[in-house]
């Protein structure tokens, strides 16, 4: 069974959703890879067509547990685009100056321009997760903030935003893998820390924070999808082939050429 898209309000239960779940995709890996191949060249054609048209804003928004794959997700998908108009935003532990503004301040910043495809590996929704695990907020300002979240995603909406929103789902089995993974690889030391087996000791409070957040901010304008991410390739092949989708419903088109470019002849002498 499939999981994403989720429904507003729907009822989750995080543990028991199967992350090596990959029904959506019938062939094998090599299959896989062909297909994702073809996906990645559309998108670095629709990636243009968006920057062309210099209409439409895209905010792709990637959360999950640690090792969840964010970083490995955006390597492969968007591989093959222009960085010109793609620019990845991170969002770590607070400055001072943003803690002295609204927590959505420093997020807004961060939002697409037109033509432009932006994502957010981490988010706003930091704000209604890691804090509400460590109680820093209360249940009831978590809830004001699921409001303030779907304000504020419509009004981005609004103004000519394509939102799309993927939490990418893995089991407490595949971290301890992928953690271990990172210990006994040398080159991969830098990646870890620590503080992670401190997170990871929390991770039902985190199921419960998700399956919360995911329920009451997945709506028309900005829908959550779930993604199954045991497996990378097909992680990878979800979330490519859901954004190609969303991006030709788009209906884009280039802008008109200027009158008369098809009487223009290119003089070798004098250049024009």
């Amino acid at each position: 069974m499939a999981y994403y898209p989720v429904k507003l309000g729907q009822h989750l239960n995080l543990n028991k959703v199967d992350a090596n779940e990959c029904s959506e995709f019938t062939g094998d890996k090599e299959t896989a890879q062909n297909k994702m191949d073809s996906l990645i060249k559309d998108l670095d054609q629709l990636q243009e067509l968006l920057y062309a048209e210099h209409k439409h804003k895209i905010l792709i928004v990637l959360q999950g547990m640690d090792t969840s794959g964010k970083d490995g997700t955006i390597r492969h998908v968007f591989s093959g685009v222009n960085p010109q108009g793609v620019r990845v935003a991170n969002f770590k532990e607070p400055t001072p100056l943003e803690l002295a503004h609204d927590y959505l301040w420093r997020v807004h910043q961060q939002t697409p321009g037109s033509g432009e495809i932006v994502i957010f590996n981490r988010s706003h929704y930091e704000d209604v997760l890691i804090v509400r695990v460590h109680g820093i907020i209360t249940p009831k300002e978590c809830r004001r903030r699921y409001a303030d979240i779907n304000a504020f995603e419509t009004m981005l909406t609004n103004e000519g935003t394509l939102i799309l929103k993927f939490f990418l789902h893995i089991d407490k089995d595949e971290q301890r893998k992928r953690l271990q993974d990172r210990l006994d690889d040398k080159d991969k030391h830098w990646k870890f820390n620590t503080d992670d087996l401190k997170e990871r000791a929390r991770w039902d409070d985190y199921m419960e924070a998700y399956e919360d957040a995911l329920s009451a901010t997945s709506t028309d304008c900005a829908p959550w999808y779930l993604v199954p991410a045991n497996r990378k390739w097909y992680r990878n092949l979800l979330v490519l082939r859901t954004l190609v989708q969303s991006l030709r419903d788009l209906k884009m088109a280039y802008p008109k050429a200027q009158p008369g470019l098809d009487k223009i002849v290119i003089d070798g002498a004098s250049g024009s």
